[in-house]
């Protein structure tokens, strides 16, 4: 019994030395490009620019948009430390777009072509070489999604 109580003091004991914040073990998988809080919800940049380029596609969202999945390629965060399923994708989606190119380099403000910087003004080459590279790294990071990405590069290939 006196062994009993010895036991039950000495976790008593042992737990009020615990820390007086909680020990957070785990946190977001994948970087989202940051957040914003609209309207007392919190959203990530990027689903703030992807919904505003759904719904009203202009010169500037689309330029906000590629420097956001630039960022988001970039500068892997969450856990996984790798961009997020089918940002890589979707970034080089955007990229192949004949648009973007000259959409960027007419409309992105000088803060946006530093992050390309560099490059001589040259977007469509920058674009397309980059999205060949966004491509291969999706399916390095998901290499499930080999079965869908693969046809597509073929296309793009025998273009």
């Amino acid at each position: 019994m006196r062994k009993l109580i010895v036991y039950a003091a000495a976790a008593v004991i042992l737990v009020s030395c615990g820390t007086a914040q909680p020990v957070k073990i785990y946190g977001p998988l994948y970087y989202w490009g940051g957040s914003q809080v609209k309207m007392n919800s919190t959203t990530s940049i990027y689903e703030d620019l992807a919904y505003k380029n759904y719904r009203q596609k202009t010169p500037q969202i689309t330029c906000s948009l590629i420097c956001a999945y630039e960022d988001m390629v970039q500068n892997p965060g969450g856990m996984r430390k790798v961009p997020p399923p089918g940002i890589c994708a979707e970034y080089g989606y955007l990229l192949m777009i004949p648009e973007s190119a000259s959409t960027f380099a007419e409309n992105a403000t000088e803060k946006q072509k530093k992050v390309f910087a560099g490059q001589d003004g040259d977007y469509r080459t920058l674009f397309s070489r980059k999205a060949g590279e966004m491509f291969e790294l999706e399916m390095k990071y998901y290499p499930e999604s080999q079965v869908f990405i693969k046809p597509l590069v073929e296309k793009l290939r025998n273009r």
